[in-house]
């Protein structure tokens, strides 16, 4: 084994504790690894001070034992099983431990974008914290398909990614599981109504659009123990919370021919009920189930919905001052007016416009054939 002398510590070492140096005559440093960090830690923090900062304390990487790591942050070495992966590292390792990479994470936020939501809402949606309270602000402090929740949660188009409006918890939910669908929730509001294909069915095979309920047994009396001798758990579930039996729930499967009872194109999983009078619609799948739940079983929000998602619902009107603002309601009213909880009073009269006028149903500003030359073009004027 060949050794070297250290010109800063005196000490005789193996070759392999001195970097290589071709400028040399032996084509090694003339000081030891160990020496020569310490001189370059001393250059570094003077320069350091110099420009009025103060560096950390030297320290050897080598001096780190194996299996472990030094975390910057909370200046102390740590197991590697205590950070983060990193594949942009030559380690593999994050730099900081996981408690610090958090900190030191959220605290790069706050400095470079001032809060950690108003990061998150630039990176997924483009637009600031500033723009989205002033689009609350334009919404009049509400979601504008409920007009009754505050908004919190910021509602995109997911084939382009524009942001649409602000939303409340439920409405924005409501939309994901019908899958941004307007004819679904329009469906969906015929549904509840009793004045879809599934209520006409209904109609035919028992003469009434529901059945079941709390009330069956006072008009049924023999029902509740007709047959329960070792009857399945689900039979006792829905004779309890819905008024039917494991029976019933199957004759309404077959009649549905297991689809949903909503949107025909997916197995019916769930008894759907009336949360007022206790009886059974039919059954629905589960996003069908969960999206009128959210959308509070209400078919004035469910058109709303759907006008929403197809632009209908929030138009820009002109204001008194020349300018514009919003109009969430027919008849027209500005959101900046009316006050918490004042749309009861449009809503029954916005449903039932909604109600009875259909995307393809609007008046369009389209020339009539009187307005017409013989060539079929618009006559001018």
């Amino acid at each position: 084994m060949i050794y070297k002398t250290c010109k800063d510590c005196g000490e005789d070492k193996p070759v392999a504790e001195f970097w290589k140096n071709k400028a040399s005559k032996d084509g090694f440093a003339y000081y030891c690894k160990a020496c020569f960090g310490r001189r370059n830690g001393r250059s570094y923090r003077k320069k350091q001070a110099a420009l009025g900062k103060e560096a950390r304390a030297y320290r050897r990487h080598s001096d780190v034992p194996e299996r472990m790591k030094y975390c910057p942050h909370c200046k102390e070495i740590k197991s590697v099983d205590d950070f983060g992966s990193n594949r942009a590292n030559k380690s593999g390792l994050a730099h900081h431990c996981r408690p610090c990479h958090s900190e030191v994470m959220r605290e790069g936020k706050r400095r470079k974008h001032g809060s950690e939501r108003n990061y998150l809402l630039k990176l997924r949606y483009g637009v600031t914290e500033a723009q989205v309270e002033e689009m609350i602000a334009e919404q009049g402090g509400v979601c504008v398909i409920c007009l009754r929740a505050e908004p919190k949660h910021v509602d995109h188009d997911h084939l382009t990614g524009l942001v649409r409006r602000v939303l409340c918890f439920k409405c924005n939910g409501g939309l994901g599981q019908f899958h941004d669908d307007p004819e679904l929730m329009r469906l969906a509001a015929n549904y509840l109504e009793l004045r879809g294909a599934h209520a006409r069915r209904m109609r035919i095979e028992i003469g009434a659009p529901v059945f079941g309920g709390p009330g069956r047994v006072r008009w049924d009396p023999f029902w509740r123990t007709r047959g329960d001798a070792a009857q399945s758990a689900r039979h006792y579930h829905l004779r309890q919370k819905y008024g039917i039996n494991d029976d019933d729930a199957k004759w309404l499967s077959e009649l549905q021919v297991g689809y949903c009872a909503v949107c025909c194109d997916l197995p019916a999983e769930h008894v759907d009920h009336d949360h007022e009078s206790g009886a059974v619609r039919g059954l629905a799948c589960s996003g069908c189930n969960t999206g009128m739940g959210q959308l509070r079983d209400d078919p004035v929000a469910l058109r709303r919905a759907a006008d929403y998602v197809t632009g209908r619902l929030v138009r820009r009107v002109a204001d008194a001052d020349g300018g514009t603002r919003l109009s969430l309601t027919v008849p027209d009213v500005d959101p900046a007016t009316v006050p918490k909880g004042g749309w009861k009073a449009f809503w029954e009269e916005d449903g039932q416009y909604r109600k009875e006028t259909l995307p393809f149903d609007e008046e369009l500003d389209m020339p009539t054939w009187g307005d017409l030359d013989e060539d079929g073009v618009p006559a001018p004027g």
